[in-house]
């Protein structure tokens, strides 16, 4: 089968299509994500000193954790997502998402090791973030880490597209 991703010349052996629609693919997450929100939400209330502003950030953190964490670690550590026949949700996910960048169905080394590094570091380094007494350094380290990785990103597509892969 062909597959949707532009090059058309990308070597997808036993490409599957996507089971789930993008509207619910992108339901299932912002219904997931409305629930962490929420969650965090309620349990910092709970807690009598901490800041609205704390609060809505420890939610932020716990947010973006699970998102490097889940989305990522699965994209990082599944490398024949674009072969999944059974609807699964996270390789659903990365069948749409490749759509707008190919390089991740492609596996391209840079985008595979920025979405491992972060999965492993920055996802974790998030969730700290929101318990521990040294949330400030913690927080400080992940918006750090993540500019350098950003670029790299940002620097990747630049290359292709002056080297016309784009």
């Amino acid at each position: 089968m062909s597959h949707p991703y532009v090059p058309r010349d990308l070597n997808l052996v036993d490409y599957a299509p996507n089971l789930l629609s993008q509207s619910t693919i992108l339901a299932a997450y912002g219904l997931a994500s409305l629930f962490v929100v929420s969650l965090i939400r309620v349990i910092s209330g709970k807690v009598p000193k901490i800041s609205k502003t704390d609060r809505w950030l420890m939610c932020w953190w716990a947010f973006t954790g699970l998102t490097h964490i889940i989305l990522e670690g699965y994209f990082a550590f599944s490398p024949e997502f674009y072969k999944d026949k059974s609807g699964f949700y996270l390789a659903e996910v990365w069948k749409e998402y490749s759509k707008g960048d190919s390089r991740y169905a492609a596996r391209d080394a840079g985008v595979v090791a920025v979405e491992g590094i972060t999965a492993v570091l920055e996802g974790p380094a998030s969730l700290l973030s929101v318990c521990y007494s040294y949330r400030k350094i913690v927080q400080l380290y992940s918006s750090v880490c993540n500019f350098p990785w950003a670029a790299l990103w940002h620097c990747c597509i630049f290359y292709d597209f002056l080297l016309g892969r784009r």
